[in-house]
């Protein structure tokens, strides 16, 4: 890709650590002005840090985007800032692994204020800005447990489910004014929360990696260069798709051998 963002503003929800970082990281080094945001002020300062490190230009903004004023503030202080809004990647997410019997309805609720609930908070105010310039491209993170059944992930999978649906309905609305609506469907990815569900017995790391077609999992790099397609003008035709990024996964009918 040679797609030049020069000049442009992308807010990253979830940017400092995983595919949101290297997704913020890529679009800095393309020459985007990116805003990071995230809970935990050390991933934030590290995030910020390679990212200068590489001569990207990176603001980095500590919210928990569940609390919906201030993801919205955030937003609008953004573009408010830099005078536009080119681009939004609704990253941040939240999981709680457990069966129906044993999952809180804080938990169901958590999960979705944070893969759902901030999506919409967020895609309403960048709209806003990006109506009024007659452009803009959104990208969602969804999720393969969105578009296939998962057990002991009740809550996150019905909210990733949501989203796509939600990215559908925003597209439809975008288009009119110019904004491209896409989501990304990640695989296993190795990050944090990836590791984290890997810990829940000795085998369950080698297990899921070998049900995926391609035999391992994705690197954050691999998924931020589709997130960048996405946003760029070279998707200008593409808008309400969700595209899996999964090593195959997605397209898989599983038949025991």
């Amino acid at each position: 890709m040679s797609e030049d963002f020069e000049g442009r503003v992308a807010i990253i929800t979830g940017g400092s650590d995983g595919i949101g970082l290297a997704t913020a990281a890529l679009l800095a080094k393309r020459g985007a002005q990116v805003v990071i945001c995230g809970r935990r002020q050390a991933l934030l300062d590290n995030a910020r840090e390679r990212i200068m490190a590489q001569g990207g230009r990176v603001n980095a903004v500590q919210l928990d985007v569940s609390d919906s004023a201030a993801l919205d503030a955030m937003i609008a202080g953004t573009a408010e800032e830099f005078g536009r809004l080119d681009m939004l990647v609704n990253n941040a997410m939240s999981t709680h692994y457990a069966p129906i019997a044993k999952l809180t309805l804080d938990h169901w609720r958590k999960d979705f204020a944070v893969n759902c609930d901030a999506a919409f908070v967020s895609t309403k105010a960048a709209m806003k800005v990006m109506a009024a310039a007659g452009k803009g491209s959104i990208v969602n993170i969804a999720s393969t447990c969105g578009i296939r059944a998962t057990v002991n992930m009740a809550s996150y999978s019905a909210s990733k489910a949501a989203l796509v649906h939600f990215t559908a309905a925003a597209a439809m609305e975008g288009a009119p004014l110019g904004i491209r609506v896409n989501a990304i469907i990640p695989g296993q990815v190795q990050t944090a929360p990836t590791e984290q569900f890997s810990a829940l017995s000795a085998d369950t790391a080698e297990r899921t990696t070998a049900a995926i077609p391609m035999q391992r999992g994705g690197q954050p790099e691999e998924l931020a260069q589709a997130i960048v397609f996405m946003l760029s003008d070279a998707a200008s035709y593409i808008t309400g798709t969700a595209l899996p990024v999964d090593g195959g996964k997605a397209a898989q009918l599983y038949m025991p051998s």
